[in-house]
């Protein structure tokens, strides 16, 4: 099961269209894998959309914890 959020994740669509070859194995491991465990999902789904901080990175989950926590 993949992420909801794939094809709207403006992570990949920002941050990480000039680098195709990293976008497909952080996506292989986050969005295609366990999204769960993704910071950007994880602050999504706890706080919208509009929380997640634009520099936030997938692997970033103490961050996420972090912002979920304040």
């Amino acid at each position: 099961m993949s992420c909801e959020m794939i094809e709207k994740c403006l992570f990949f669509n920002d941050k990480m269209a000039d680098k195709p070859g990293t976008a497909e194995i952080t996506k292989a491991r986050y969005c295609r894998g366990d999204f769960a465990s993704c910071a950007r999902y994880m602050v999504c789904k706890s706080l919208g959309r509009d929380k997640v901080p634009a520099d936030l990175y997938p692997g970033q989950k103490d961050r996420a914890l972090a912002l979920l926590h304040k």
